[in-house]
């Protein structure tokens, strides 16, 4: 067995995309003879700097000798990869051995690639460190995805990473930059029919179909799920132009994979991070719409540190349940940290802040008490009558215990919508 390894074919403007450089690989392999067990799409730290759009990296293992299929995938790139794109820098690794038995080296490179950064170097060094070939173009960048690629069978089945599925279908070169013709409709009725085991097809909020995307690349559309014969049932299902290959991979896709466990104090921008903390500031909405708040340790002080969280404007509804948060409120938040902010993805509400400190009415003429001056209370002065301090009041609250998520059309691919199983807290998802 051999598995071959591919990332960074993408070009923004000429439309090329590392999935439909391994469908032609895939195919290529088949021409020369082989078997392909399967083709992985692995979403790697979606934090990095020089991420391509979705930052994925695919793999195709198959039966090939590695010479072969590494030949095989190495002229795909050279004859598809847009490589006179500055921002296209490709990385091809084919490497020996059944995908379940790659070195553990590669195993913990892999995991890394999803939560950290890493260099060209290090991935060269345990190229040679596992007798993989390789092959770079440009700068080279694309050898990091490339070898977390062949990794990344090894890294789900020891991490117990149950992998998702995404049919992708894809276009005739000619189609390539030209508006995409998909009826909307039958991808609505396709999304509900196939819901809760497809999902991020659509969003019934915005009234958009997320699976058609509006790059000027090969892709038609793609459908995501829990169950590879439903994603081809959608797929099937959808009254669209005609299609010319299509390609089913097992992905990390929808898994959360990119967050790793912390506290507040040991966040650092370019990673993403699971949260517990306290809601230290009211939601702020500034200008461009987007929602800022500050949160604290658990069990800090006045004084513990705090950590920037936002709600950025495409993250759209989900604002609305960001502002309904208050002072007080025991979350647990997700999102990549850049810039010293977490970028929010998802929260859940694990205590509701119900009362609030406010200034006491007089009870005899029912009007707010006016302040006797510092730490002498409060004093009505129509009635004289006093209060020591600030008393509790209840309060309505709009939300419920439990998860809450952004919008299908502002998910992260690697993010894992409500729908799915696994949270540990009621869920209130988003559709």
């Amino acid at each position: 067995m051999t598995v071959v390894g591919i990332d960074d074919t993408d070009s923004r403007e000429a439309g090329m995309c590392t999935t439909y450089a391994a469908a032609l690989t895939a195919e290529r392999l088949r021409e020369h003879g082989g078997v392909i067990e399967r083709c992985c799409l692995v979403r790697l730290n979606p934090a990095v700097e020089h991420k391509t759009r979705g930052n994925a990296a695919l793999a195709v293992h198959t039966d090939l000798p590695a010479d072969a299929a590494f030949a095989a995938a190495r002229e795909v790139v050279a004859e598809h990869a847009v490589v006179d794109d500055p921002r296209t820098n490709p990385g091809v690794v084919a490497l020996d051995g059944p995908a379940t038995g790659v070195p553990p080296r590669l195993r913990t490179f892999a995991d890394r690639a999803v939560r950290d950064l890493l260099d060209r170097e290090t991935a060269r060094a345990h190229c040679e460190a596992v007798g993989a070939r390789r092959e770079t173009w440009g700068d080279g960048r694309g050898l990091v995805g490339a070898l977390a690629a062949v990794g990344a069978w090894r890294a789900w089945r020891e991490g117990g990473l149950d992998p998702t599925y995404e049919q992708i279908v894809y276009r005739p070169r000619e189609r390539w930059g030209t508006e995409r013709e998909v009826d909307h409709e039958s991808v609505f009725t396709a999304a509900d029919r196939a819901s809760p085991t497809v999902w991020d097809t659509v969003d019934r909020g915005e009234d958009e179909a997320v699976c058609v995307p509006h790059t000027p690349g090969p892709v038609l559309y793609g459908i995501r799920g829990d169950d590879p014969a439903a994603c081809r049932r959608v797929a099937a299902a959808i009254d669209a132009e005609p299609a010319e290959r299509t390609l089913t991979v097992h992905t990390n896709q929808g898994t959360d994979a990119h967050l790793r466990d912390g506290t507040l104090v040991e966040t650092r921008d370019g990673r993403a991070y699971r949260l517990d903390g306290v809601v230290a500031t009211a939601p702020e909405t500034r200008r461009g719409g987007h929602v800022f708040l500050s949160l604290r340790a658990p069990h800090g002080g006045g004084d513990a540190p705090v950590l920037s969280c936002a709600a950025f404007e495409p993250t759209k509804r989900f604002r609305d349940h960001v502002r309904a948060l208050r002072v007080g409120d025991r979350l647990t938040v997700c999102g990549e940290v850049s810039d010293g902010t977490l970028k929010l993805e998802k929260f859940a509400v694990r205590e509701l802040a119900r009362t609030e400190r406010v200034t006491p009415d007089c009870p005899d003429c029912g009007r707010s008490m006016s302040s006797a001056g510092r730490d002498q209370g409060y004093r009505c002065r129509d009635c004289g009558t006093s209060a020591p301090g600030k008393v509790e009041r209840a309060i309505e609250r709009a939300l419920e215990p439990g998860w809450y998520e952004v919008p299908p059309c502002a998910r992260r691919h690697i993010a894992k919508p409500l729908v799915r199983d696994g949270f540990d807290a009621p869920t209130h998802p988003e559709r």
